[in-house]
């Protein structure tokens, strides 16, 4: 009887076991954390982190209330395409804005470009040995700076000759307008008076693709084939604000003077695409800075999908629709 009872207990064991063994095996909580750990990589964006440093001109000493101001500013960032692209756009500014120095400089350089390098040299590093001095980006951009320093600073000695209280003036800085998706988006700003019946500035976007490391122009965020009819939306917004601003009561008089084109400046706002302009480019000096905004829901067709904003669902809040805003307004 005990016998049967051992081998009964032996066989029902067995039995057990061998099912067991024959059940599917459950997924490691190790392999479902590493599933559900993947889509948050996947949404993880680059960003664009940084702010300006101001570099070292070394004006040279100066009293009075007209002594020449002049302040440029860099971006450092912590993506390197961009801060370099933003450099050079700084140099490009300058010689715009100084286009005359190759003039200046070929009556009279030197006293300029002595006085200037007198006053740097009480800004430098002391000398270093080769193998370890390493210019950064700050040195070699105010390196490249320095002849048209030495324009500015002749300009006011030859507005000063000539007996003119002017004290002009000269700014450029970059600021980050957008730091993350769809674009990142750098505006640099500028502002000189150099003389004259009244000063001059502008502002220039320059938009980014972090994740390619690419500067983005305007063609690069339309769909195929859409460039005439953003220009015809374009022209239509130029129009409504020629009447707005009460800029002219003939909208074909005003074109024959201020022809419409379409801007290649542009950034993604809150509100759609942004067209900026410069001065006297399409409205006369006292217009400033005009700039035409194309909202969304009239570029459905015409921005690729990636560039435009997330549609909203039918459950949005009351807040967000426009019409319900204004009849609280009302």
């Amino acid at each position: 009887m005990f016998k049967n009872k051992v081998f009964f207990t032996i066989s029902f064991l067995a039995t057990t076991m061998a099912l067991t063994a024959c059940q599917p095996k459950q997924a490691e909580p190790k392999d479902q954390q590493t599933a559900q750990s993947e889509p948050a990589k996947q949404v993880e964006t680059v960003k664009l982190v940084g702010d300006t440093e101001k570099l070292a001109l070394g004006l040279p000493a100066c009293d009075g209330n007209s002594c020449p101001e002049i302040s440029i500013e860099r971006l450092s960032s912590n993506q390197a395409f961009v801060d370099e692209l933003i450099d050079e756009q700084i140099l490009k500014q300058l010689d715009q804005i100084l286009d005359i120095s190759p003039k200046l400089l070929k009556d009279k350089p030197q006293a300029v470009t002595t006085e200037v390098a007198a006053s740097n040299s009480q800004n430098q590093i002391p000398d270093q040995p080769a193998s370890i001095a390493v210019e950064t980006k700050k040195q070699k951009i105010e390196k490249q700076i320095a002849p048209y320093l030495s324009t500015f600073l002749l300009l006011d000695k030859e507005l000063k000759a000539l007996s003119a209280n002017h004290q002009i003036s000269l700014m450029i800085k970059p600021k980050i307008l957008n730091a993350t998706v769809p674009l990142a988006t750098v505006v640099l700003n500028s502002s000189s008076y150099l003389g004259g019946a009244h000063g001059s500035s502008s502002q220039h976007y320059y938009n980014f693709d972090l994740k390619n490391k690419k500067q983005m122009k305007l063609d690069d965020i339309l769909a195929p084939n859409q460039k005439a009819i953003l220009q015809n939306k374009a022209h239509e917004v130029f129009k409504i604000w020629v009447m707005d601003s009460k800029l002219a009561d003939n909208l074909e008089e005003y074109e024959q003077v201020w022809k419409f084109t379409l801007s290649d400046n542009f950034y993604l706002s809150t509100q759609g695409l942004v067209l900026q302009y410069g001065e006297y480019e399409i409205g006369p000096y006292v217009v400033g800075l005009p700039r035409l905004t194309i909202p969304y829901d009239q570029l459905q067709t015409v921005l690729k999908k990636e560039y435009l904003p997330p549609v909203q669902t039918k459950n949005s809040s009351p807040a967000s629709n426009p019409a319900e805003n204004n009849k609280a307004k009302s």
